[in-house]
């Protein structure tokens, strides 16, 4: 019995119906919204931020503007660095850099601020999930990666680096500068740098959007469609 080729077009035909849009446009919206309430819970944790956040919350001792506002003001600046990188951004990558910061200032108002370290623990935790069950949200619906994530991989293409070196300065580079300028560095940014990658690839697996346009799977049923180990690797969060 001959095996049957499957190609993108039979399955995935269909992205761009109507259909697939709406479910993609919502899945970008909720994963971008629940990544504002995952940032806002790590902040309230008080035991340490991501890296992007400690930048954020050091420019913050500063300059008088919510963590929402300088978080957006950042992302536009980033997007700056995308010009000479020759960076592409897409509707996801835009909706990234306004939205997130309003969700994450929004979030804070049902957040309280608390000194109980059982309590702290225990948003630092949440804050980590959410935050991976979001990415997989977000960066799996497809419409492109947010300021911070086309930052790493464009430096990653143009300097030949590999994804892991270029993320770690870059990283490195922004948790220094929010750290001098008073962002709170701790054992929640330990915490976030050695969980996120795990959970971001386990939650990217499930919510996966495929596309008309992605290569031809021999021999795969539709549902067993997921992202390569390529794209697992550089589709993560540098927030």
């Amino acid at each position: 019995m001959a095996r049957r080729r499957w190609r993108a077009t039979e399955y995935r035909g269909i992205s761009s119906a109507p259909p697939r849009l709406v479910r993609r446009s919502v899945q970008l919206l909720i994963g971008l919204l629940l990544y504002g309430v995952g940032i806002a819970f790590l902040v309230r944790s008080d035991l340490g931020a991501a890296p992007w956040d400690i930048l954020t919350l050091g420019i913050a001792q500063h300059v008088p503007l919510s963590f929402g506002a300088i978080s957006v003001v950042v992302s536009f600046l980033v997007l700056l660095i995308w010009i000479p990188l020759r960076q592409r951004p897409g509707a996801g990558t835009l909706a990234n850099a306004l939205l997130i910061g309003p969700f994450v200032d929004l979030a804070f108002l049902a957040i309280p601020e608390t000194n109980l370290l059982w309590l702290q623990i225990v948003f630092m935790l949440v804050g980590i999930l959410v935050i991976g069950f979001a990415t997989g949200l977000y960066i799996g619906s497809r419409f492109g990666p947010g300021p911070r994530d086309g930052l790493m991989t464009g430096l990653h293409r143009v300097t030949g680096r590999q994804i892991w070196v270029v993320r770690t300065v870059i990283e490195a580079t922004v948790v220094l500068l929010g750290w001098l300028l008073g962002g709170i560095v701790g054992v929640g940014t330990v915490a976030f740098v050695l969980m996120i990658g795990p959970i971001c690839q386990y939650f990217m697996r499930i919510f996966y959007v495929t596309l008309s346009s992605d290569p031809v799977v021999d021999d795969v049923a539709p549902a067993s469609v997921e992202p390569t180990r390529d794209i697992l690797q550089v589709e993560q969060p540098a927030i």
